[in-house]
């Protein structure tokens, strides 16, 4: 990641340099797109490392794993400022489009093509582990895209002098990130909602576990993602059998549905009984 933000730095500062000495809305949006692919970038090493470096406060459990779903949000609401700020300003050049030369936009494209292929590899290895990783290689991949419209848009104004073709590829440059910053929020919301994760059916699983020899009651069964890859489990299980072998064959269900962080407490009838209770009171 740190290899990464030099190479989008440096390209940054052309792109963007270029962008208004041409006066191209098209390189423009995708300087700014560029900006946010660094401020991901930078935000996501951030989180990584927090999260491995943990926490000796006792009030941080789980130490700074969240860090990395805090900044996903934050690169979303980024996207979203960004690809707003293109539309309004394609919007403002309708019926007055700039005269822009096509050769500069050509030159820019290709050499942000090169550094993005290059970003892309760096990241996509480690896309799946992480979502602050996630986010930043979503965004650079969307650059990607990018950097094709201005090719294309640069290509166009050079042969044929339309005038609008760098504020159409400017629109669809905004349109083509808005849907995936809208999915990289929904990610990271659902993870700080404690919502279940969508691939573990929780009706299934409660099942399952009702189906362990001797158990007769599953209770308090929830599961929630920490960050992605880590999902956590908790279950109470009502069971006359030894609680030792109820717990074997519980973990042995759960580690078979990839759910390796888990807290099982089994409980005899009259305690399980006890607790619902107690809950119901409360």
């Amino acid at each position: 990641m740190v290899l990464a933000a030099g190479i989008l730095t440096v390209f940054f500062a052309i792109e963007l340099t270029t962008a208004l000495a041409i006066n191209s809305i098209a390189l423009l949006a995708d300087a700014g797109h560029m900006l946010t692919d660094l401020v991901a970038m930078f935000m996501g090493l951030t989180a990584v490392l927090l999260a491995k470096r943990g926490s000796t406060s006792p009030s941080r459990t789980y130490g700074w794993h969240r860090a990395e779903v805090f900044t996903a949000v934050a690169n979303a609401v980024l996207l979203l400022g960004v690809a707003g700020f293109i539309l309004y300003e394609a919007f403002e050049r309708l019926g007055d489009a700039p005269d822009i030369p096509g050769v500069p936009m050509i030159a820019v494209a290709l050499a942000g093509l090169i550094a993005n292929a290059v970003v892309v590899l760096l990241l996509r290895s480690h896309s799946q582990q992480s979502l602050a990783v996630k986010g930043a290689y979503m965004e650079v991949v969307a650059d990607t895209v990018g950097s094709i419209g201005v090719l294309i848009a640069g290509i166009v104004t050079v042969t044929t002098r339309w005038p609008y073709a760098d504020v159409v590829v400017a629109v669809l440059v905004a349109l083509w990130v808005l849907p995936r910053a809208i999915a990289l929020a929904r990610a990271a919301l659902r993870i700080l909602s404690e919502s279940s994760p969508d691939h573990v059916d929780v009706e299934e699983l409660r099942d399952a576990l009702r189906a362990v020899d001797g158990v007769t009651e599953v209770h308090d069964l929830h599961v929630w993602t920490l960050v992605p890859g880590k999902d956590m489990v908790t279950a109470h299980l009502t069971s006359s059998r030894d609680s030792a072998l109820v717990l074997d064959d519980a973990r042995a269900v759960l580690t078979a549905r990839g759910l390796d962080h888990a807290t099982v407490q089994v409980e005899p009838p009259d305690t399980a009984a006890d607790c619902e209770c107690e809950s119901q009171n409360r």
